[in-house]
């Protein structure tokens, strides 16, 4: 068990014993062992294992990068939350020991701003961190990680890791005074936009399709102040089906999300099934921000839909909290 220095500040720091009440026989809480039951409590600082990882890409700083913090079950709600903000990246996630049987590892997400029941390039990029740290899967070939949202299957493909996509928590038609706001925050008209539909599988993406890949990179927002995805294809014969853009008030000026895996899985959930694309594709995204995002969508015969893509080590190391 660790102790917090927050809750070390509770503990008595002028007795090293009982009984030891002569002011020269104080230390301070550093110097102090405590034991309580069996279990030897640690103050100050507490290092954990700490990487960086780029997602949706095989070229270091052309993805969408995670912070991932192995081994975090010491570690309080607010600690995370305090990481989270301080790297400022779109997510930063913390591995736990597992609650569920099933389960390799439980990981916890969180933006600067609140949890994530479920990321897509978090799943991806925690997955790649647990392996390389040692994990093993207790299934060969696929790690199964446990999230508020549920269970949710990574396994190794020729394109990289990839998870299985979740069930949408709500689907359908959007309602006509969202589509109306969704077109003035994305500062297009209502009949450039050629379908909508409530695609969410946690984070609260609304889809919209537009008439090109080009129609796509062409979009200037102006504040958004909901989860909107955006996708438009290329034609015929290119290297990707899609080009894909997300935006979130959670992630601030500018509120684009470089490479998004949870919006790629339901946009491909949506576009599968009606139609408009055929698996397996790769989608693009990023190029607006300079990025080289690739994500790599399959199906199996079931109707799985799956979503992968490369993962590399930026920075590798330790974090102190505590």
């Amino acid at each position: 068990m660790i102790i917090s220095s927050g809750e070390a500040s509770k503990l008595p720091t002028g007795r090293a014993r009982k009984g030891a009440t002569d002011p020269g026989n104080r230390a301070s809480a550093r110097e102090i062992g405590f034991a309580v039951g069996r279990r030897a409590l640690t103050l100050g600082p507490v290092t954990h294992e700490f990487r960086q990882v780029d997602v949706f890409t095989e070229t270091p700083y052309f993805g969408n990068p995670v912070a991932v913090v192995l081994g975090a079950d010491g570690l309080s709600d607010e600690q995370m939350r305090l990481l989270a903000r301080w790297t400022n990246l779109s997510e930063t996630t913390f591995v736990l020991a597992p609650r569920a049987r099933e389960a390799d590892y439980w990981v916890r997400i969180f933006t600067p701003a609140r949890e994530l029941p479920f990321a897509g390039h978090p799943t991806l990029g925690t997955c790649h961190a647990w392996l390389e740290a040692g994990g093993r899967p207790a299934r060969a070939g696929q790690a199964v990680q446990e999230c508020a949202a549920g269970l949710v299957a990574v396994r190794q493909t020729e394109a990289g890791l990839a998870f299985a996509a979740p069930p949408l928590v709500r689907g359908g038609p959007v309602e006509d005074a969202v589509t109306e706001e969704v077109a003035r925050a994305l500062n297009i008209a209502r009949a450039d936009i050629v379908d909508i539909q409530w695609a969410d599988n946690g984070p609260g993406w609304v889809a919209v399709l537009l008439a090109s890949a080009d129609a796509v990179l062409a979009v200037r927002p102006g504040t958004v102040d909901m989860e909107i995805g955006v996708a438009g294809l290329y034609p015929d014969g290119s290297p990707e089906a899609l080009e894909v853009r997300a935006f979130s008030p959670q992630l601030g000026a500018p509120g684009e999300d470089p490479v998004t895996g949870s919006l790629n899985a339901s946009l491909a959930q949506w576009l599968l099934a009606t139609g408009r694309v055929k698996a397996p594709y790769v989608a693009s995204q990023g190029t607006a921000l300079g990025r080289r995002g690739r994500v790599h969508i399959s199906r199996d015969d079931d109707g799985q839909v799956w979503v992968g893509g490369g993962t590399v080590t930026c920075i590798s190391g330790t974090v102190e909290l505590g």
